[in-house]
């Protein structure tokens, strides 16, 4: 069970840690303030953080990926 909640925990801290650029993916303009959004609003906006954070994941993923594969110093000739 604790390693279920320690799981849980870890991707709370990978979203966290995501929001600025899922935020930025998404491309939501900030709402006017004293403005409320609908419960109709409110639901687009999440759909579209939703899918924006599985395109941040993947990104991340890819550049970690990519990185690993170029991060292998080649031995300068002396």
């Amino acid at each position: 069970m604790s390693e279920g909640v320690d799981r849980q925990q870890q991707e709370m801290r990978n979203f966290m840690s995501l929001l600025p650029l899922t935020v930025e993916i998404a491309g939501l303009p900030e709402t006017e303030q004293g403005r409320f959004l609908n419960e109709g609003q409110m639901e687009v906006r999440a759909n579209a953080l939703k899918n924006a954070y599985k395109l941040a994941k993947r990104l991340v993923r890819d550049v970690a990926k990519e990185a690993g594969q170029t991060s292998h110093p080649t031995p300068s000739p002396t």
